[in-house]
């Protein structure tokens, strides 16, 4: 499956998850992966439809266990785990 949209979420969408997304933005450039879009929302806001990949911190990983396509992240703020993480998901 293609990945067009990718979801950041936290516990109430302001700020952890909108500095998340401001990476995965950042991360996707660096990689050169075009045609995606990145938002950030609450984790009560999202179902499994709602993108197709999921950002999460490892706090938030019970709550997404069932969702096929997530990046678990150990440091929310780490660019090198997460350019790693999008790198297994992009094939780059």
């Amino acid at each position: 499956m293609a990945i067009r949209s990718i979801m950041c979420c936290c516990g109430q969408g302001l700020g952890s998850s909108m500095m998340v997304s401001m990476n995965v933005e950042k991360a996707l450039k660096n990689l050169g992966v075009t045609g995606v879009s990145v938002d950030h929302t609450a984790l009560s806001e999202v179902n499994p439809n709602s993108a197709d990949l999921f950002v999460v911190g490892r706090d938030l990983a019970p709550q997404v266990a069932s969702y096929p396509n997530k990046i678990i992240l150990d440091r929310i703020m780490d660019m090198n785990e997460l350019t790693e993480k999008l790198k297994e998901v992009f094939g780059k």
